[in-house]
């Protein structure tokens, strides 16, 4: 058997799909290329959904989709379950685990008992990997932590099935073994690209894609007057939260997205690749000043309403920014 190796990672899906392609002898699957080819990037502003009472936004895809979208681009078989039944939950991991099968795990973060008092969020989309088990503790690499833990199965039991918005019920995944070594990375990186554009591009309605960037933006102006300066301050925090913290991921994902760029020039030799990942890490640069002029707002210090109008406007400038690197990268010709 295969001994697991923990690798760490910037973000808690990519990681996983990236150590479970490595572990069954896939490489090649790096962080970014799992994010890239799995067309990771995305923004959406939920309005009627509310996270720990703060407005519902992500700056990424749904979770799950990375690895799903990942392997089928790369042609490789996965498994995937979720149960009703908290027994048949872990009576079916424990079976995976005598077979010598690590798996990926979808858990809540909030009582995750590894995890930082200040990072357990109510977020039940946190992935990790369970890669053995010793007597009652089940053995987790997550990959956003620097070394492998130890959880216990009355813990693991709660976080497969914490309650509230995107429950996991359980879920876990995993690739089949693959023997093959001929898997077409240009074509994936090239399906994975021409997602993303549609995703960011295209879709119907103001709060997804790169327009969502500018719904959020007309919000935020409206919010000192529509809420009041302390409520207001709280949703910016809010969307510091959902950017840096939970996993969704803001300026970290656009970096991700560069590097993504980057290595595909590998395999596709198009100068135009290195050119657009430069934008997507300005971009990034971009959303990271943002949250810290909105953490200003949130101590207090830039309350008036020309502060938020300067916070809408700087996103604005990110959605141009954004649009500008998506439309360079859909008009590339590929073939």
């Amino acid at each position: 058997m295969k001994e697991f190796e923990h690798i760490q990672s910037a973000h808690c899906e990519n990681g996983v799909t990236s150590s479970l392609l490595h572990h069954n002898g896939i490489e090649g699957v790096s962080e970014p290329m799992a994010f890239g080819i799995g067309s990771g990037l995305f923004y959406i502003h939920i309005p009627f959904m509310k996270v720990n009472g703060g407005p519902s936004i992500s700056f990424r895809t749904f979770p799950g989709a990375i690895f799903s979208r990942t392997c089928k681009a790369l042609d490789i078989p996965i498994t995937h379950k979720k149960f009703n039944s908290e027994d048949k939950a872990m009576e079916y991991l424990d079976r995976q685990l005598d077979q010598g099968k690590i798996t990926g795990c979808q858990v809540g973060v909030y009582n995750l008992p590894y995890f930082p008092k200040e990072y357990r969020f109510h977020f039940n989309a946190h992935n990790i990997i369970i890669y053995g088990k010793q007597g009652n503790e089940y053995l987790v690499s997550d990959p956003t932590m620097e070394e492998t833990t130890l959880i216990s199965e009355e813990d693991l039991r709660i976080v497969r099935f914490a309650k509230g918005v995107l429950a996991p019920k359980g879920h876990l995944y995993s690739p089949e073994l693959v023997k093959t070594t001929n898997l077409d990375f240009p074509k994936a990186i090239k399906a994975g690209i021409k997602r993303n554009c549609r995703d960011m591009l295209k879709i119907p309605g103001k709060p997804a894609g790169v327009s969502g960037i500018g719904y959020t933006a007309n919000r935020v102006s409206k919010w000192r007057d529509q809420l009041g300066v302390r409520k207001a301050s709280l949703y910016l925090g809010q969307i510091i939260r959902m950017q840096e913290e939970i996993g969704t991921g803001g300026g970290g994902f656009r970096y991700i997205y560069a590097a993504f760029l980057e290595e595909a020039y590998k395999y596709i030799m198009n100068d135009q690749l290195l050119e657009i990942s430069n934008d997507f890490t300005k971009a990034g640069d971009m959303w990271r000043n943002s949250a810290m002029t909105m953490a200003q707002t949130l101590k207090g210090r830039a309350t008036e309403q020309s502060d938020f109008d300067h916070i809408a406007e700087g996103m604005r400038i990110i959605e141009q920014q954004e649009l500008m690197a998506l439309n360079k990268l859909k008009s590339i010709k590929f073939d």
